[in-house]
Formats: C-alpha cells, structure tokens, sequence
C-alpha cells in the first residue's frame, strides 16, 4: 500500500495501450485517461494521482513503543484490579461463573480496557443541532478516567464540522426548500410499517427509484430503508456456494458482513492493487473450486468508489478491463462517491468517463451527499427485479421512511438541475475546489495526508495514540470538531484524524481549520512528511493485460 519512495504513487493505468484504443469514449494514454466526450468537454486528461507515503522510521519506532509500554501498564493494572487493589469499573463474571469461559475479562478487551478507554473521550460526542458547516457539542466531563461521562449543561457552540460526511452541505436544519418533505410529512405520516413485499411499497419510493435510474443513466433501480443493510443483506441474495467473492482488503464491514453471511468462497486482493486482481482472476479461472476443480458459478469482484479510511478512489478503468478479460461480474459501493465526485456528481462512473454498462451491480447510500438515510441497488432491470423478490432487506426490512424518501427526491433534483436551477451543479463544484484547496494546503503544510487528490475524505496520519487524543481535544478547544480514527477502524501503527470536506465550508472556515493544524503539527510534532511539496507521479510496472475496445 505505501510508496517505498515516500511519494505519490500511479497506481493501477496501462501504459502499453496505443493512442487509438478507446473505450466507453476514453483513451489511453502514457498512462492517462483521455477524456474525449463528457459533458461538453473534450480531450482532456485525468491522471490518478494518491499519495501514501511512508513514516519516518523513528515515528513507527516510537509508535510500536508507545503500545508496547501501554501493554505492559496494562498487565499491571489488570493484576492490580483482580488483586482488589484497584476498583475494577468493567463488566465482570459472577462469582458462581468463574470456573466457566470468561465472558468479560479476556484478551480481546484488553485494548479496550487498557488504551481505549484512556481516550474514550475523543469518540461518541454527542452534538444538539444540525451537522451543517458548523455544529453544537453538548459538554461532558468524566471522574472515573472515561468509565462514565456526565453533562456540565454548557453547549459548546458553533464548532467547525470537519467529520460528518455532509459532502454537498444538504444535511442542514429546515428551511422553506424542504418545504416538499414537510408536505409528505404531512400526507404519508412518518412510517410505513410494513416492508417492500407486504404492504410498505409506496408511490414515492417508485418515484424516487424511476429518479435514481435516470441520475444513473441505469435501467432500473431499488431503495432500501438502511444502507448498512443494503449490502449486507443483497450480497447473498447474488452468490452463495459454488461462487468466488473477490474483495478488496480496505472494503467497508458491510461488503465484508454480506460476503461471509453468502456463504461463497471470499478471497482478497491488495488494495486498488490490479496485479494482486488480476492473479486472483487467473488463478480462479485456471483452477476452478477448490478439490473438484470445477468451473466456479460466478465470479464477483467487490470495490468502493471512494474508501472511507484512506481517502482513495477505485481505479475504476483498470478493474472494469480485467472484469471484462476473465468474464466475472463487479459491485461496486458508492456510499461515499455518489454526489461527491464526477463534474456533475453522478459518481466514479462519469470521474473517468466509463459506460454505466461496464458496472453490473451499483450499490450507494443516501446517508452522505443527499443528508437522509437508506440505500439502493441498481443496474439492469433483470436484476433488480430479482433483488425485488429474492433480497432479504426488501422480503423483511421496514419500508423507507416517506419524508426521508422526499427529501432524496429533493436533492437529487437539486444536484440534475430539476429543480430549475444550477445550486446543484454549484455545491458539486465547490466541494471539489475545497477539496484540492484543503488537500494542497495540508501537504505544503508538511502533514502525511493519505488518497487521492479528488477524494473528499481526508485523512492526516497521526500514529501514536497519545497525539490522537490530544490532536483532538485540542482541537475542540479551538473550536473545530475532527473524527480521529484508530485501531482497530485501521492498522495498529496508522491511527489517523480523517477530515471530510464539504462544500458548505467557506474560505474562511478551511483557512481558520488549517491555521490551527499548522500550529498543533508544531505543538504535537505531527508534520512527519519528507514532500513538503507534492511529489511527480511514478508509473507503476507495465501490467499484464490491455483494455479491450
């Protein structure tokens, strides 16, 4: 995963394509997709620029030592509350239970007991208004080091949002352009009560379904009241034993639940790697199921547009070409691309100028961009039409919720310009120039910031546990509220502060955040980047495959 030169890596681009092959409008070129038809712009280049550079030996040194010592205290005062010596504050076998497994006091918790709970603080604050541009926090202190908290009553307002994924800056408090949600409020109630299959199919999920079609430029689409469930619960609907899951290693729990709970044969590739894909790929056609050696039933690769943790972006043309070569199927999750990235929003798809054709399941969420709730499936009307009978979201999970349902309704229009207007288009390409401008400022600034230079998803490394609690705390004292993110969300040695850029953040509010990162990357000594500016992309090894016309 990281540039053993410190740098930004190119990864994943055939270089050995001539000028003259072309795909879904896109050619290759020295490593580059040239864009010959989208939205009016011609001939055009995007490279896929991400950055993973390595720590400084002496960071990851002091880091593993910084657990370690951890470990070691920990041990210690385990032995000192089963003593008795030490109040022990975490859950505890009864005493008639103790020659049984132990159902609290094992190794697993130790981390939790031991080094979590000493930043515990930093996680679940709980806010009391809408999670705009800026936000309230409800003040809570503790007396027994993060075992329990307690309000002061004291609200801490106005606090910069840099965590929650409100990518367009939909996710606000009321105002007369809701006024359509209040109205269906109004007619439908606020639940339905019944799930797709029973009673709880509504005209407005039929509206918003035709809708997401059409922003999808798919044949036919399905909605689902939970985007957790959406893939954890429509995986198995698709493949089951006899079948091959080939799933990125950094795809999100939900990918990874709905693959176990489908029961076939799930293998992992390196991520965005299309070499470690592509030996995947080979290896499965060429040997087939395990002991009988039959062909497998199908093969499904799993991905996310955008990866939530790393700020990454699927290299999308190079999966798509190897889906094609080995004849396998791709789902792809969009929970957190859709409406985020593209010109218009639409998703990785139009990033890189692909033909919706080329993906056979579309996954996203409604959680992020369009500030509701809920998921949906999409792609051929054959499909969805089995999702409708055979998913178990749809057979036995609670309907959309209708004003939820409207409000995607809303911004969705918003975002094509239903609406009769270019607001849509405007927060799409604000969120983008936030996006480089804050990215930019951050690696000049010295900070090792992790992914693509398009993804809104930010993440700052930190590495050791104690600068993750106190970056934090810090930083709501300066009033700016950030999401630190730490084992086991990521590896042991990479806890990170993850920002998520929105295009309801004004200049002066990035600037007010990255002048307080500037001087608390000093205080904390956190600006660990040998590129204080941004390094020229490397190609990666010629690959072993073309993209077919």
């Amino acid at each position: 995963m990281a540039d053993p030169g410190g740098g930004a890596v190119y990864n994943g681009t055939p270089h050995n394509q001539s000028a003259a092959d072309c795909h879904g409008g896109n050619c290759w070129k020295n490593g580059v997709v040239k864009e010959s038809q989208q939205n009016g712009n011609s001939n055009f280049y995007r490279p896929i620029v991400e950055s993973f550079e390595e720590a400084p030996l002496h960071v990851m040194v002091f880091t593993y030592l910084g657990y370690g010592i951890g470990t070691l205290f920990g041990y210690l005062r385990d032995f000192l509350r089963n003593s008795g010596i030490e109040k022990c504050n975490a859950a505890v076998e009864r005493e008639e239970q103790k020659d049984f497994v132990p159902l609290y006091q094992n190794f697993e918790n130790f981390y939790i007991r031991n080094i979590y709970m000493r930043i515990r603080d930093n996680w679940n604050r709980p806010i009391c208004s809408a999670p705009g541009a800026v936000f309230d926090v409800m003040e809570r202190v503790t007396d027994d080091y993060n075992w329990t908290f307690r309000f002061t009553g004291r609200i801490i307002k106005d606090v910069i949002n840099m965590g929650s994924y409100n990518f367009l800056g939909l996710a606000a408090k009321y105002d007369e352009s809701m006024r359509t949600v209040k109205e269906v409020i109004e007619t439908y109630g606020l639940g339905v009560g019944s799930t797709r299959q029973e009673m709880g199919t509504l005209d407005k999920h039929k509206e918003l379904e035709d809708l997401v079609a059409k922003f999808l430029n798919v044949e036919a689409a399905m909605v689902f009241g939970m985007g957790f469930a959406t893939n954890s619960m429509n995986i198995p609907a698709l493949v089951g034993k006899g079948c091959l899951i080939l799933s990125d290693e950094l795809n999100h729990a939900s990918l990874v639940l709905g693959a176990r709970l489908s029961g076939a044969t799930i293998r992992i590739f390196k991520h965005n790697n299309v070499q470690s894909l592509e030996k995947l790929l080979r290896d499965a056609v060429i040997y087939g199921q395990p002991r009988t050696r039959r062909a497998w039933r199908k093969i499904l690769i799993l991905v996310e547009g955008i990866y939530s943790m790393e700020g990454s972006i699927v290299h999308l043309p190079d999966i798509v070409a190897l889906k094609k070569k080995y004849k396998a199927y791709l789902y792809m999750d969009e929970a957190h691309s859709i409406g985020s990235v593209g010109p218009t929003g639409r998703g990785v798809v139009e990033f890189f100028g692909l033909d919706p054709r080329d993906i056979d399941v579309y996954m996203g969420t409604f959680t992020k961009s369009f500030g509701a709730a809920g998921g949906y499936i999409a792609g051929r009307k054959d499909l969805v039409d089995y999702l409708r009978t055979h998913s178990h979201s749809a057979a036995y999970g609670t309907s959309m919720s209708p004003p939820v349902a409207e409000q995607i309704i809303r911004v969705m229009k918003l975002i094509m310009g239903l609406d009769g207007t270019t607001e849509g288009l405007q927060r799409v390409q604000q969120l983008a120039k936030n996006t480089r401008y804050f990215r930019q400022r951050l690696s000049k600034m010295g900070f090792i910031v992790y992914g693509n230079e398009e993804s809104p998803v930010v993440p700052l490394l930190l590495y050791m546990p104690a600068k993750v609690a106190a970056f934090a705390r810090h930083l709501l004292n300066r009033k700016i509220g950030v999401v630190v993110v730490g084992f086991p969300a990521t590896p042991l040695a990479e806890a990170r502060a993850r920002f998520c850029v929105s295009a309801a953040h004004t200049q002066e509010m990035l600037d007010t955040v990255l002048e307080a990162l500037d001087e608390m990357g000093d205080l904390l000594n956190v600006k660990y980047s040998r590129n204080r500016k941004s390094a020229r992309p490397e190609l990666y090894d010629e690959m072993s495959f073309e993209l077919e016309d």
